[in-house]
């Protein structure tokens, strides 16, 4: 992923986010444009542990409480690099980190 995309992206976080995610942190919709995916999958990359392997039921059990589409939040966080995949099983793999 490009990094300096993802640090510009940001720069627009709290607008995006009030656009696309519900009071109930649900996703209204996928932003179809890049720079407001981009937002929104950092923010749904933060329900993974850095460091955690998940099994793809789980992923996908995590994704839907998100989003019904969990296929293609799935799909787009490992095209942009922010989980990792290999033989079903996932990782974190990018995405801000909180520094609480």
């Amino acid at each position: 992923m490009d990094r300096p995309l993802l640090a510009d992206a940001l720069k627009h976080r709290d607008v995006v986010l009030r656009a696309f995610v519900g009071a109930d942190g649900r996703l209204s919709s996928i932003p179809t444009k890049l720079i407001k995916r981009l937002v929104v999958l950092d923010f749904v990359a933060q329900d993974f542990e850095i460091g955690r392997t998940y099994p793809e039921a789980d992923v996908n059990a995590i994704l839907k409480r998100r989003h019904d589409d969990h296929a293609a939040l799935r799909r787009y966080l490992v095209e942009q690099e922010f989980m990792g995949r290999r033989d079903g099983h996932y990782w974190r793999s990018g995405g801000t980190v909180s520094e609480d």
